[in-house]
């Protein structure tokens, strides 16, 4: 069993060194691929990785969408309001099949609807005409992003669970689309102290995205993390959770988070990425530095309660944002 882990996490830790070395940083194509899913998941910073037992996962670590023995279901539906008036849907619904594992689906959808339409390309002259891209009319238009993703995940042996899964992705505005496919793979491994899990993934693996004659490689990341509960009793239980990550388009980042619940009915978190919010690119000698993030803490809780015999919880996210809108994340999930 541990070999098969270490050989598991070797092999994922040569693919995305190899493959984000052919990419160039800052040329990602569906970018809203990064953007986190889940108020638990953005409220804890993003240091998921190792978290386990949700379908929600499947936009994370597919192996974490492996549900245990005794539950049978897990669904999350997620809205997230985004900033410059975009908004962020997401659902997922995952099922048990037993000795057979667990399969997910999950949707992600990205944009903002009716655009004013500025129409005026400044070619009027007939000599010019060969030079218009713009051959829509409507005095609006739509951008959308929509991404298609279904997961497999088991248990091999009582602690390691692996997972992979397969994603359709699409952008499309103003009558102009583009379209890719893409795989994640994972892994979750528990120590079996004070629930002490450690996971990698790698996602976001496929096609480039190609509008007119510009291809870019989808946003490819690699992520290690380690959650554990150094508190846990009837009454109160503490989760701190990290994760490392290196994106395809940026520096190696380092996620923390923590939560706490009272009962398992209240949940309190919070999260930071270090290395990533307020962070700076340098300058250079004509100008100075400026942010290469906008993003700063993020807080959220929930409630979890049994309805009909199914767990119901709802959860809260909030992201600071430097200079626009803050951002507020909201997930309902049932399990059964």
């Amino acid at each position: 069993m541990k070999k098969l882990l270490i050989i598991f996490l070797v092999l994922l830790g040569v693919t995305a060194p190899e493959a984000t070395a052919q990419r160039k940083a800052g040329r990602s194509g569906a970018a809203f691929l990064e953007i986190g899913v889940g108020a638990r998941e953005v409220a804890l910073g993003s240091a998921v990785t190792s978290l386990a037992n949700d379908a929600n996962q499947i936009f994370w670590n597919p192996a974490g969408t492996a549900l245990a023995g005794d539950q049978k279901l897990s669904v999350a539906l997620s809205y997230g309001s985004w900033i410059a008036d975009l908004s962020y849907s997401a659902a997922a619904l995952g099922y048990n099949l037993d000795q057979f594992g667990t399969v997910t689906v999950g949707v992600q959808v990205f944009g903002v609807s009716d655009i004013p339409a500025n129409r005026q390309n400044g070619y009027e002259d007939p000599l010019l005409q060969d030079l218009v891209t713009d051959n829509e009319t409507s005095a609006t238009f739509n951008y959308t992003d929509l991404a298609f993703n279904v997961s497999y995940a088991r248990y091999f042996f009582d602690r390691l669970t692996l997972g992979a899964t397969f994603k359709v992705i699409n952008e499309s505005i103003d009558g102009e689309s583009a379209g890719a496919i893409g795989f994640d793979f994972g892994s979750v491994y528990r120590v079996g102290v004070a629930g002490w899990q450690i996971a990698a993934r790698l996602s976001n693996l496929g096609t480039e995205m190609q509008f007119y004659n510009q291809s870019n490689p989808l946003p490819l990341t690699f992520s290690i993390g380690t959650s554990i509960y150094p508190v846990n009793t009837e009454r109160t239980r503490v989760m701190l959770t990290v994760d490392t990550t290196k994106p395809i388009d940026s520096q190696q980042l380092l996620y923390g988070g923590a939560e706490v619940s009272l009962y398992d009915l209240l949940f309190l978190r919070a999260g930071y990425k270090f290395n990533y919010s307020e962070a700076e690119d340098g300058g250079t000698s004509e100008r100075d530095a400026i942010k290469t993030s906008i993003e700063g803490v993020s807080l959220g809780g929930g409630l979890q309660y049994e309805v009909g015999g199914y767990a119901v919880a709802l959860d809260y996210a909030f992201t600071q944002m430097d200079l626009l809108d803050n951002v507020h994340r909201f997930t309902l999930r049932l399990g059964l």
